[in-house]
């Protein structure tokens, strides 16, 4: 990232856990843990989607003066993971290695910031059983037949990110790999942190018994790996709100006593294709190692960046020419010898960023500026140079 004149202004982001916009309270390093994918299937425009908007925090934060630590897990062994391994006839290793080398590619040609810590669940297998201890320690955890699970009565804070009603909460439970309805369980919201060996499944020794870790206790065991507890913003897709990020806290917050276990809780929306949210399970999905193959990298940001990243919208073919078009007219209107205002252009820039990140505003804003351009204003010589330079730090765009 280049350095752009004067400095960036405080970030504002909408914060799920206290439902409001609020301004992010980061210190001279901000910490920010993003949830990662399961590797069984291509990065989709999904995926895309979520990372870009919290590449955007990364760039906002850096250009305010902010050193950032970033750190990213792989969930490299799971239940989808191994079943399509196994319906593939691919060991899941390698299945795994090959996704996450793709969407690793992906993010680099769409300009992501890479993370400083990009941890793998099968190189910390050791560090989840030791936090799983701890919580045993503290009275927060049960067997059910090996299985380890988190006792929800000893959270104290269940319920405060995602502040849904239980009702819900046993709804999305179900969907999203629970196990409300197993017997044997103290309460259906109780939740699973150490999965006993099963044939046929891989698995690692531990003081817990052999066998692998639970979803959501390995986020959590990477983020205070990597940050401490206590940090910036945790993120993610907004189907990460329950059960995933809501449990993950409790985690935290009781093995660490201390809260809350990340200041900001922040959400992106999903992206639909046919009516449906777009997902590996449904099969519905756009692939952007295809996009980037048919268009411009820049045009495929372009295209995500033109939706605001907490809503929730669909992919039409449309967007991507649209995106095209825009880049094209950003290009021509940086090759020029002068422009408008190129100060005018980055304030602008900056300010509807730092307001919950408004990308769509940002675009309308060099949208704006590139008219000019071609209108003939040309008052500013300095200005072309400029705004590559706000396009690339603050947008990840290269003109």
């Amino acid at each position: 990232m280049s350095s752009l004149p004067g400095g960036g202004l405080p970030l504002r982001l909408y914060d799920t856990s206290s439902r409001q916009i609020r301004e992010t309270s980061a210190g001279p390093k901000a910490r920010m843990y993003v949830c990662g994918i399961t590797p069984y299937d291509a990065t989709h425009l999904g995926h895309a989607n979520t990372y870009l908007a919290f590449d955007l925090v990364n760039r906002v934060w850096r250009d305010a003066g902010h050193r950032v630590r970033f750190c990213q897990n792989a969930t490299d062994v799971d239940d989808p993971l191994l079943e399509r391994a196994e319906r593939t006839g691919v060991d899941w290793r390698d299945l795994a290695e090959r996704e996450i080398q793709l969407f690793r590619t992906d993010m680099e040609a769409l300009r992501v910031l890479p993370p400083d810590d990009y941890v793998a669940v099968t190189e910390v297998v050791d560090q989840v059983a030791e936090l799983i201890l701890r919580l045993k320690d503290k009275g927060a955890t049960y067997e059910v037949d090996r299985d380890v699970y988190f006792s929800t009565a000893a959270a104290p804070k269940f319920g405060a990110v995602s502040g849904y009603s239980e009702e819900k909460m046993l709804e999305l439970f179900a969907e999203r790999g629970g196990d409300p309805a197993r017997a044997g369980k103290r309460h259906p919201l109780d939740w699973l942190l150490w999965r006993a060996e099963r044939p046929g499944e891989p698995s690692w020794p531990s003081p817990l018994g052999p066998g692998r870790p639970g979803w959501h206790v390995e986020c959590t065991t990477i983020a205070l790996g990597s940050l401490g507890s206590g940090f910036d913003v945790s993120g993610g897709g907004s189907d990460l709100i329950f059960p995933h990020h809501e449990m993950g806290a409790s985690e935290g917050h009781v093995a660490t006593g201390e809260w809350p276990f990340a200041k900001a809780y922040v959400h992106a929306g999903m992206v639909a294709l046919h009516g449906e949210k777009m997902s590996k399970s449904r099969g519905n999905l756009v692939f952007v190692s295809r996009m980037r193959e048919r268009h411009d990298p820049m045009a495929v940001r372009l295209a995500l960046l033109a939706h605001h990243y907490r809503a929730d919208w669909e992919w039409t073919p449309d967007q991507i020419d649209t995106a095209e078009r825009r880049l094209a007219t950003w290009r021509a209107a940086v090759s020029g010898p002068a422009g408008p205002d190129g100060r005018a252009l980055l304030r602008a820039v900056r300010e509807r960023l730092a307001d919950d990140l408004d990308a769509p505003g940002a675009l309308a804003a060099v949208d704006a500026w590139a008219a000019g351009a071609a209108a003939g204003d040309r008052t500013d010589p300095g200005a072309p140079a400029l705004v590559r330079a706000t396009a690339d730090t603050l947008l990840g765009i290269l003109l």
